[in-house]
Formats: C-alpha cells, structure tokens, sequence
C-alpha cells in the first residue's frame, strides 16, 4: 500500500498536470513553436525517449509493455510502432483524452490501450517491460522505488525509468522556482544521487530479484534526466 507522502505527492501532480498545465503540457508535447527554454526541453525529452526505446528489443512483436506515466503518447506510439502490447497509462485524464486523439492512424503491428490511473495500482496481468519516463521524478527515492517495486513481481525482463541526478544546475533550478506564485509552481522535483538508488534497490525486498544495469544521463539545456535499467538476475 502506498504511504502517505506518496499519495500526497500524487495528488499534487494530478492537480498540476490536469489543470494547471495541461495546454503548456499539450503544446510542448507537438510540433508548435515553443520558447528556447522549452525547445531544450522538448529536445531532451526526445533523446531520452530514443534513448529507452534502444535499450529494448529491436523486435517487440508479442511483448507486452506498461508505459507508465504516458503523457500524450509519444513512447507508446514508438513501442507499437515496434510491435509492443502497450498498456499506457496516465494520472491525468486530460493527458489521456489529448493521447488518444493524436494516436496516429497508423501505429504499425502493435497495439495501444490508454487508461487514466496510477501505475501503483495496475491489476492487468503481467509485462515484459516496463518503461517510466519522468514519471518518478517528482518523489523521493524511497517512495518512487518503492512504487516501482511492487510491479517487479509480475515483471519478466526490465524495468526503465528516468529521476532527476543530483547537480549543481538542478539546484540551482529548483531554488529558482520557489520565486514564482504558489499557484503556478509546478510539484518540485527530487533529484537523487546514483549511490542513494543503488542502495534503495538493495534495501528493498521487493527487488530481491533484480539489479542495476545500464544507465545514461541526458542534459539539453533546461532538461537534465538520467535513466536507469533494472534487470532480473
């Protein structure tokens, strides 16, 4: 069961990714023009995507996927487009509604089903994968991993995700946002040291079964996200 900072902190992005910034969510997510601080971040949200979707089989056909923390769609269309199952699933039903009217036409041998909820409490069945794109970003090492965790039971091969490292300029970002209204603040990250996920995963029963693996860190501009693989042994 997840513990109370969890579920706070999960209200909070609900709130924030449903309302306050579902059209700057929207617009940074497509082709439109966005500011020069917000094209790093779109670039670097590219690479990053590109860059889980190498660490997976070239050749997905039959593989089942959770994309968790989908937004608009992005990685799940590349997944099917490679031949995956994907079960993508958002806390924010307006992420979701904007998902599902961009699903391309075409999204080659794969399938796509998008559902609104919280991937801590996925009762579907089991996955060959599982890939969190800065969907943990917002908590703290213990409450992400943790939530992370209770998927890895019915997990078969990997988990990817992505949490923000520690650095100087994310410090430097976070003490910067505090400047702004309250209302317009979005839910602060939690930057974690590599170290201090490494151990959590050691700490945590739930991971028993698996280690870490590779990792990469992408840095354009305004986006600083690093991922992390975990494998079964």
């Amino acid at each position: 069961m997840a513990n109370n900072s969890y579920l706070q902190r999960r209200s909070e992005i609900e709130h924030y990714f449903d309302r306050t910034a579902a059209d700057a969510w929207s617009r940074l997510t497509s082709n439109a023009p966005v500011s020069r601080i917000r094209q790093t971040v779109r670039e670097g949200r590219d690479q990053m995507r590109s860059t889980l979707v190498s660490w997976l089989p070239d050749d997905l056909e039959g593989r089942r996927i959770l994309d968790a923390g989908c937004g608009t769609g992005l990685l799940a269309v590349d997944l099917a487009r490679k031949g995956a199952e994907v079960l993508a699933v958002d806390l924010s039903p307006t992420l979701i509604s904007l998902a599902r009217e961009r699903l391309p036409k075409d999204i080659g041998p794969g399938s796509i089903q998008f559902e609104v909820g919280d991937m801590a409490n996925i009762a579907t069945g089991e996955f060959d994968h599982v890939v969190a794109m800065d969907s943990i970003i917002h908590y703290g090492a213990s409450d992400g991993i943790h939530v992370l965790g209770r998927l890895a039971p019915r997990v078969r091969e990997s988990i990817l995700f992505t949490h923000a490292p520690r650095t100087p300029l994310l410090a430097l970002m976070h003490n910067v946002g505090k400047l702004f209204p309250r209302g317009d603040r979005a839910p602060a990250i939690q930057p974690v040291s590599e170290r201090k996920l490494r151990q959590t995963v050691r700490e945590q029963a739930l991971w028993q079964d698996w280690e870490p693996r590779r990792m990469q860190r992408i840095a354009r501009g305004f986006y600083i996200s690093q991922a992390m693989e975990l494998s079964r042994q």
